[in-house]
């Protein structure tokens, strides 16, 4: 059976970070890995592949604490709800 367009990869699922400070923790690590040289070509890949999710979660991240602060420096005392670049609400929250 072939694998659906636009399915989510059940490992990059699996493997997501927890939070900001872990997600920058492996992609320094990474990062550290691929400038020593000592990867492979396959584990050079991967590990660039990798640091490309971590590099998103973390700017994602970022984005998120970016719009509370404009949220708060407004005065407006409401919870934020994470929206996407098209305006929909993220992971099912409203």
């Amino acid at each position: 059976m072939s694998k659906i367009e636009n399915e989510p990869d059940t490992a990059s699922v699996a493997r997501a970070p927890k939070d900001f400070e872990s997600a920058l923790k492996e992609l320094e690590a990474l990062v550290y890995d691929m400038e020593n040289g000592d990867l492979s070509l396959e584990d050079s890949l991967a590990a660039y592949k990798r640091g490309m999710e971590l590099s998103g979660f973390c700017q994602k991240k970022l984005e998120d604490a970016e719009m509370q602060i404009k949220v708060l420096e407004n005065g407006v005392l409401k919870d934020y709800i994470p929206r996407g670049r098209d305006g929909s609400v993220l992971n099912g929250k409203a």
